[in-house]
């Protein structure tokens, strides 16, 4: 197996790294690489799979586990055949090292590193594995979720406050979103949502789309905006046609509700179709699995089933 590390994670520690590799070595034959920079992970990961590793555990945060998830299954629209990936694809293991660790926690990993490790210790012994869908859009991977607009403005401010040294928590995330929200309260909706077999939805500020639930974490609570949408259904589209005070402010009461399902008139939800495009009438932004990729007018999300394996508690 290979350990890749992102030692700048929010929440890795040198003790803590140390003691997931000594707890794997008595499991695996380990080697152990860290990052050093935006993208290594994926490097790691293509290198890991060409020289035939069995698994590549990954301890890091949501973005490291993207990097290394692209890394392995390469470009999901491959311009030439040199993009495709050769032989089997390497088993995914995740210690939670970032700040919200959706990925891992949606999968029913412990969201304490220690406690994860602990937990994947037992999954390798006992060989408990899963199949799971994922999703792309924009010629790349995704996990958990994307979306386009508000939820990108947050990932590109929250970006740059982390290279100004501030770290990304749960506090700056809400602070930011707030932010963000009276700002493009200003903005004219520019969105259209087309669904299979339906009309398109259009006068839509922003929209997310999530391959699980929940959608992110506060701490401990989970966001739902989808609740029936799981790494084993489709895709779930949750797109707002307002950014008015009092009816957002439903809308996210019912998101942190025990056994959310929200529901609304200013709101456009589906929990399960193969495919979502999206177009802007502007530039818009776009973010997966909490990295801002960039400014975007037209997007098609699409989901695969059974596309990665991962060792991971067995749901029911």
């Amino acid at each position: 197996a290979l350990l890749i590390v992102n030692p700048n994670a929010t929440s890795t520690t040198a003790a803590g790294r140390d003691l997931l590799a000594h707890a794997l070595e008595s499991r695996v034959r380990l080697t152990v690489a860290h990052t050093t920079h935006r993208g290594h992970a994926a490097e790691l990961a293509r290198e890991a799979h060409e020289d035939g590793f069995g698994s590549v555990i990954v301890h890091g945060g949501d973005g490291t586990v993207n990097e290394v998830v692209n890394g392995l299954l390469g470009s999901p629209h491959p311009a030439s055949m040199k993009s495709v990936p050769v032989g089997p694809i390497p088993t995914i293991a995740v210690v939670p090292g970032g700040s919200a660790n959706v990925f891992a926690r949606s999968l029913g990993i412990a969201a304490d590193p220690i406690d994860a490790t602990n937990q994947l210790v037992d999954l390798l012994t006992e060989r408990t594995r899963r199949r799971i869908g994922l999703a792309h859009c924009d010629n790349r991977w995704f996990t958990f979720n994307a979306g386009m607009g508000l939820d990108a403005d947050v990932c590109e401010a929250v970006d740059a406050s982390r290279k100004n040294g501030d770290a990304a928590t749960p506090a700056r995330y809400v602070r930011t979103a707030i932010a963000a929200f009276f700002r493009a309260k200003r903005a004219e909706p520019a969105l259209t949502v087309h669904l299979p077999d339906q009309d398109p939805v259009s006068g839509v500020h922003y929209a997310f789309v999530s391959n699980s639930s929940p959608w992110t974490y506060l701490e401990e609570r989970p966001v739902h905006t989808n609740p029936g949408t799981t790494f084993d259904s489709g895709l779930g589209i949750f797109a707002m046609t307002s950014t008015k005070v009092l009816p957002s402010l439903r809308v996210v009461r019912q998101l942190l509700a025990r056994g959310a399902e929200p529901k609304s008139k200013v709101l456009l939800r589906t929990d399960d179709v193969p495919t979502i495009t999206i177009e802007s009438s502007r530039p818009i932004g776009l973010q997966m699995d909490g990295d801002y990729i960039g400014l975007r007018e037209k997007v098609e999300f699409t989901s695969v089933p059974d596309a990665l394996e991962v060792f991971a508690p067995i749901t029911t």
